[in-house]
């Protein structure tokens, strides 16, 4: 038996599988790396230890156990984090103690207690109400299978004012609480309702599977022409749709594996795109992309596969999205589909046309060549001015300058005029800046500000860890004080060949960095290396502090305590030049 949660739910869970379920993990020697999700970088800093359950980013600083990596990818408090491992690992909160479990039960908890039975309240109206078999048989007749409809969990909301509110009320959720997650409204006279009423129901969910919102899709004839089509759950403490992506929580192992992302607008396009075979598909539920969305997304791949409706003549949000995935370094490429029809409409029809459309999808730029050529005369000197109008902003946020050359190149050709006058009014272009896409993003971790000695130290310690049989003898008790009392005591249990604590961070931390920093170096010279540079340090140090109680001597006029400083500054200068 376990004594605490974390004990068990460290026991259940490894480290591998809970980071590796969020980015794209690379094996190297022992251990695994990866492009750090929590600043912005090119090569992987971020190294995982299977053996020592940690991670840690040489980049940033940032590392720890699973906990501590669920809290930073996540943004939640502790109690959260707890919440969704647990969840992972089948661990019952509820059998420790009860104090304990009281302390993790956050006003997070309580809203997702909230969207769960409410999923279920509407789950349970689509197969047993009368009108809720009646939104069924539509979505049946749209061409869902009942086994989308089940694992998708969608669902009815009844055509009343307080069906659901009354329900989660009898279950002693407070109104504020329902207002909270975005299922209740106030009219301006007082009165409290359903934000969601006599709609199909889509639930939106996080990336562990947790419901944090819903989408509710009107389905009578006489509904069409009176109220919108589509209601939302508003922005709450769990539904942020600047970061949330639609089927993510089930695409994600699949988008990794074909290391491509499909992107569609709708929740059906989505659905059945999934029921057609193809899974590394979400959904951005009728938004425009967003930086947080992307961000997220390349922790999988770097390839978007866009099957949205393109409009390249016009400002639509669509084609902005487009061009901040751009200008983030996506490979982008355009799913075009014949007479304006959606993935859902077209899986429908055939799926083997939406499996033939994708894998006949065009790069981005050559979609907006195309197309742009297509609507208008190059011939003509008005055609010419509509395509540049067109193209050029493309052209200048490609990040790549060799690529940017190339179509700029293409450009010219195709419209036959000289390069230089192409060139010349790309830079008269206000494109999108390349820093744009981390402007409403999360503010990176800030690495950790270390002086030269605490690095030289801790490099000293990592390698005397990996390899304490050819470096500990070099750590003589001259050397000992020269260190931080942290490594001090390590240096001191490793002489006394007494076992290092397996929990403590700071060791484990500390054997990781010797795995990765002393795989193809000589740690017996490196570490003669630092302590020489250590010992440096310490020697100017010690020259500045001589050197300042020999100004207070002669200030002081002791001319015998003047000349005894003396004597110990020039000896500390020499051992400088030895």
């Amino acid at each position: 038996m376990f004594s605490s949660p974390i004990e068990e739910i460290k026991n259940r869970l490894d480290i591998v599988e809970v980071i590796g379920s969020y980015i794209k993990l690379q094996k190297t020697g022992a251990n695994l790396r990866a492009v750090c999700p929590f600043h912005s970088e090119k090569k992987p800093s971020l190294f995982v230890s299977p053996a020592r359950q940690i991670w840690h980013c040489f980049g940033c600083s940032a590392g720890g156990d699973i906990f501590k990596f669920v809290m930073q990818i996540e943004g939640v408090e502790f109690g959260d984090a707890l919440r969704i491992l647990a969840q992972k690992a089948g661990v019952e909160l509820r059998k420790y103690a009860t104090a304990e479990a009281a302390h993790f039960q956050t006003e997070r908890n309580r809203l997702l207690e909230i969207c769960e039975l409410t999923c279920r309240f509407f789950e349970k109206q689509l197969e047993a109400s009368a009108v809720g078999k009646e939104a069924k048989q539509y979505l049946l007749k749209r061409g869902l299978k009942p086994e989308s409809i089940e694992k998708w969990r969608l669902g009815y909301a009844p055509d009343v004012w307080q069906g659901l509110s009354d329900f989660l009320a009898s279950r002693n959720y407070q109104k504020s609480e329902i207002e909270k997650a975005g299922l209740g409204l106030t009219s301006e006279k007082g009165s409290f309702y359903d934000r969601f009423r006599g709609r199909i129901i889509f639930p939106v969910f996080d990336f562990n599977s947790q419901v944090i919102g819903f989408g509710g899709r009107i389905f009578k004839e006489k509904d069409k022409e009176n109220i919108a089509k589509y209601v939302n759950t508003p922005q709450t403490l769990l539904y942020d749709k600047s970061r949330t992506l639609y089927g993510l929580d089930k695409a994600k192992v699949e988008i990794r594996k074909k290391d491509a992302c499909i992107m569609v607008e709708g929740y059906m396009d989505a659905i059945m795109s999934f029921q057609a075979g193809v899974e590394n598909v979400v959904a951005t539920s009728g938004t425009a992309l967003t930086n947080l969305q992307l961000k997220i997304l390349k922790r999988y791949s770097n390839n978007l596969l866009s099957a949205f409706d393109m409009d390249i003549a016009g400002d639509s949000a669509t084609k902005r999205g487009i061009e901040l995935a751009q200008a983030q370094g996506f490979n982008i490429k355009v799913v075009t589909m014949a007479g304006g029809k959606d993935p859902a409409d077209i899986v429908v029809e055939n799926p083997e046309n939406w499996m033939r459309m994708i894998e006949g999808a065009k790069s981005i730029l050559q979609f907006y060549f195309e197309s742009a050529f297509g609507h208008f005369d190059a011939k003509t000197p008005e055609g010419k001015r509509e395509i540049s109008k067109v193209l050029l902003p493309v052209l200048k946020i490609i990040p790549n300058a060799i690529e940017r050359a190339h179509w700029t190149q293409e450009l010219a050709r195709k419209l036959q005029v000289k390069e230089e006058i192409v060139e010349e009014e790309l830079k008269n272009i206000s494109g999108v800046p390349l820093a744009a896409p981390f402007l409403d993003e999360e503010a990176p971790i800030a690495p950790k500000v270390m002086t030269r000695k605490q690095l030289l130290e801790e490099r000293t310690a990592s390698l005397v860890l990996r390899n304490p049989i050819s470096t500990l003898e070099l750590i003589t008790d001259d050397f000992l004080p020269y260190f931080d009392p942290k490594i001090q005591t390590i240096f001191v249990d490793l002489k006394q060949q007494k076992t290092l604590p397996q929990s403590d961070e700071f060791v484990n931390y500390l054997f990781l960095r010797g795995e990765v920093e002393g795989e193809s170096v000589d740690c017996s010279a490196e570490v003669k290396l630092s302590l020489r540079e250590i010992e440096k340090m310490e020697t100017k140090n010690k020259l500045d502090g001589i050197s300042q109680e020999i100004k207070k001597a002669e200030l002081e006029k002791e001319l015998e305590r003047v000349n005894n400083l003396t004597r110990e500054f020039n000896k500390l200068a020499n051992k400088l030049l030895d």
